[in-house]
């Protein structure tokens, strides 16, 4: 099996990438190479890798920054995501794509489905979400593993920040009324893994009867608050020391950017439980694991 693996660099595709090597051919491209911000080249490049399954967790994920790039937003996250699929489609080629909580408004206080009615605030959101049904329509065998909050002890993630502003500074401001669950990319790496049978008859059966999209967070929920506080005290039982003496919660309107978060972030997880047979850890669980991978590296 051939697969195709975009955003090896970053956080998911960094985790998926050892994992799949152990079980197919992979091909990595690097970003200049299998450009997502530039969608009409890439029935080209598909063409000439021939993957018999694609996954991409390349994104474009700057929130904040996307307001004002919207048009790069919408060709890396939406347009691209869609020529990707309409080439896959007719070859029935299978495609793996990632999407976030930011296609919610967060205003429902229940745990979001798979099936809610969408309404991202963003314009990050927004793009996610024409993609998703960019996706759908052009009618490929799919999974969207729909994600949240996710980080990782390597690269650019909530948890390298809160440990390098933990060691700066002796007091920490943090958002403590936005609620949902950290994912480790690590625990989403084996998630989607696990769902991917060995031959390419049982890989299309298992996208024929099981495809759409799927929530793929952690069990469990807290807040930025919680969570910033969780990594402090997990790396300080460790024996990693900070300058930092105090957390402080506070409200979203306290820490002012330019692109609304949903307040509401939890996603409700049955379908990946009844249909794929996958119990995720705990958020707390899958952050030990974490904060060991990052003390080891330092």
């Amino acid at each position: 099996m051939r697969i195709l693996l975009t955003g090896s660099a970053g956080q998911v595709g960094g985790a998926l990438l050892p994992l799949l090597r152990e079980r197919a051919d992979i091909v990595a491209p690097l970003r200049e190479q299998f450009d997502l911000s530039r969608p009409d080249e890439l029935a080209g490049r598909l063409d000439s890798i021939k993957p018999d399954l694609i996954i991409n967790p390349a994104a474009y994920t700057a929130v904040d920054r996307a307001e004002d790039e919207r048009e790069l937003a919408f060709r890396i996250n939406a347009e691209s995501p869609k020529a990707i699929a309409q080439w896959a489609a007719p070859r029935g080629v299978p495609l793996v794509h990632f999407s976030t909580d930011y296609v919610f408004d967060g205003s429902s206080d229940r745990h979001w489905r798979e099936d809610s009615t969408p309404g991202p605030l963003s314009v990050y959101g927004q793009s996610k979400l024409a993609g998703d049904q960019a996706i759908a329509e052009a009618g490929a065998l799919h999974v969207i593993a729909r994600t949240s909050w996710v980080y990782s002890a390597t690269g650019a993630s909530f948890l390298k920040t809160i440990v390098r502003l933990a060691g700066e500074r002796e007091q920490l401001r943090i958002v403590a009324d936005q609620i949902g669950a950290p994912t480790a990319a690590s625990a989403i790496s084996q998630a989607v893994v696990a769902m991917l049978p060995r031959s390419d008859d049982d890989l299309r059966k298992t996208f024929e009867q099981r495809g759409g999209v799927v929530n793929l967070v952690c069990a469990g929920e807290t807040s930025w608050h919680g969570f910033a506080t969780a990594i402090v005290a997990g790396l300080q039982s460790r024996g990693v020391q900070f300058a930092v003496k105090e957390i402080v919660p506070i409200r979203s309107d306290e820490f002012p950017v330019k692109a609304k978060r949903p307040f509401n972030s939890r996603l409700d997880l049955t379908r990946l439980r009844e249909q794929f047979g996958i119990t995720p850890p705990s958020w707390q669980q899958a952050l030990d694991r974490e904060l060991d991978a990052f003390k080891a590296t330092i």
